[in-house]
């Protein structure tokens, strides 16, 4: 399998002798969705901020696409999407400006910035008109849209989503997973989503990984993990949310 992200003996504590994160060792596949699944509290957001060099591990080694974090993370991060609860999007900026801002950093063309824009948008079923709007002129998921347009922006080879979909009210959210899972099939970029609810991590990924107390418990494809949970915490688990 060749992995995105491999986690590698990771041990990870904020108070002296309160491990956040206990040996973790992980492989998540390129090329696919992998949600990681866990209470509040499990260590599953710490997990995706290592990716990206929020934090560093006190023990272990992660590799991205085979190679270890570099030094210059600020090259390495624009090759890194990132979307959030709630957007995040730059209030006193247009809807476009948001989702362009980076690629006008980088120096992008301004044909290749109007192309690139014009595909998110029609990706994500989004309507010209949000361009020139503001978020806050916008319905919750019109803004996690955009938000996810941003991500998406410089073409990422690596997706992270940290309870992306939470603020979002259930019946809009179906369109949002709708409109995330066709620039998934578009784009094929390898995505890890962090998540609470399990019914969203069934719905979007093709891999789960369950952690509870710093742990992996269990990881694989979907479909194994439902038909046979490892231990009486994964049973319970999928039992509470998905019955």
């Amino acid at each position: 399998m060749n992995a995105c992200v491999s986690f590698e003996g990771i041990g990870k504590s904020f108070v002296p002798g309160q491990l956040v994160l206990d040996d973790v060792n992980l492989s998540l596949p390129a090329g696919a969705t992998t949600a990681i699944v866990g209470e509040s509290g499990s260590g599953k957001t710490t997990l995706l901020q290592l990716v990206n060099a929020v934090v560093r591990p006190d023990q272990g080694t992660i590799r991205v696409f085979g190679e270890p974090i570099p030094e210059d993370l600020v090259k390495f991060r624009r090759r890194i999407g990132y979307s959030v609860q709630g957007a995040g999007l730059f209030p006193h900026m247009t809807n476009r400006d948001n989702v362009v801002l980076l690629a006008r950093l980088e120096g992008w063309a301004s044909a290749d910035i109007e192309g690139r824009y014009a595909s998110l948008l029609e990706q994500m079923g989004l309507p010209e008109d949000v361009s020139d709007r503001y978020p806050g002129e916008l319905s919750g998921g019109q803004q996690q849209r955009v938000g996810l347009c941003r991500s998406l922006m410089l073409k990422p080879r690596l997706l992270l989503l940290d309870e992306p979909f939470s603020t979002v009210d259930p019946i809009t959210r179906v369109g949002v997973y709708e409109s995330f899972q066709n620039v998934q099939r578009h784009e094929g970029v390898s995505t890890v989503l962090v998540t609470h609810d399990m019914r969203e991590a069934v719905k979007l990924a093709s891999t789960l990984v369950i952690v509870n107390q710093g742990r992996v418990v269990q990881a694989g494809p979907t479909a194994d993990v439902l038909a046979k949970p490892d231990g009486d915490y994964v049973a319970a688990l999928l039992r509470g949310q998905l019955e």
